[in-house]
């Protein structure tokens, strides 16, 4: 099965193109990460392209679309959705959706760590988080302030290892893995695998806002 993954919840634009193999693993055959922070809507379809192009993957041949619905700020997040979900309407697949850092912790459990903090940029010094144990998602999403999650992972919650946006991670100041830092085309696939492989119709797309936009209309300001 051959699956085009988007992503575009945090500073760096990630879509490649990967082949799921039935019974084994995972092979990414194209994919492109660019860090740019307000440039997702510029460079989001031309990466697409690119990735299809170095795959030889004509769109015809395309089984799947996986878009990471965040937790993110809320105009790079949907710019994805959007073109994700354009990309699926036009050709007719099936549009899976996945939290972002559902997809950061797939890659995290490759290194074998225990209970994992992933934390993400949110703006506003605050940070997206989720913590992940050997079965899976243990709290969040939510988004917080770097202060109030290291208090809150104080004792018993307090993770073996936090990955995600670097200058959060030494932050929190908790040891680190030599992971990704925001999600790859083989976490978001990873992440998807059951729902793709499965062929039922998938859940109807949500994004993780966790907080109202930035943007506001003006009759709504003094409000």
């Amino acid at each position: 099965m051959l699956v085009l993954a988007i992503d575009t919840s945090t500073p760096t634009v990630t879509t490649g193109v990967a082949e799921v193999i039935p019974g084994d693993g995972i092979v990414v055959r194209a994919e492109r990460a660019v860090d740019t922070p307000r440039g997702h809507a510029e460079i989001l379809t031309t990466l697409i392209l690119d990735c299809l192009t170095e795959a030889g993957v004509a769109r015809a041949d395309l089984d799947a679309v996986v878009v990471g619905c965040g937790p993110g700020p809320f105009t790079g997040l949907r710019v994805g959705m959007a073109t994700a979900a354009a990309f699926a309407d036009a050709l007719g697949l099936p549009l899976h959706g996945v939290c972002s850092l559902d997809a950061i912790a797939s890659d995290a459990a490759t290194t074998g760590a225990g209970r994992v903090l992933v934390v993400t940029d949110a703006r506003r010094r605050e940070v997206y988080w989720a913590l992940y144990g050997p079965d899976g998602r243990l709290a969040g999403p939510a988004v917080d302030t770097p202060a109030d999650l290291i208090e809150w992972l104080r004792g018993e919650q307090a993770p073996d290892v936090t990955v995600g946006s670097p200058d959060h991670v030494r932050l929190i100041g908790a040891q680190h893995v030599d992971a990704a830092t925001s999600p790859t085309t083989a976490g978001l696939v990873a992440t998807a695998r059951p729902s793709v492989e499965s062929w039922a119709t998938p859940e109807p797309v949500v994004p993780l806002y966790l907080r109202r936009p930035d943007a506001v209309a003006t009759a709504d300001r003094a409000r």
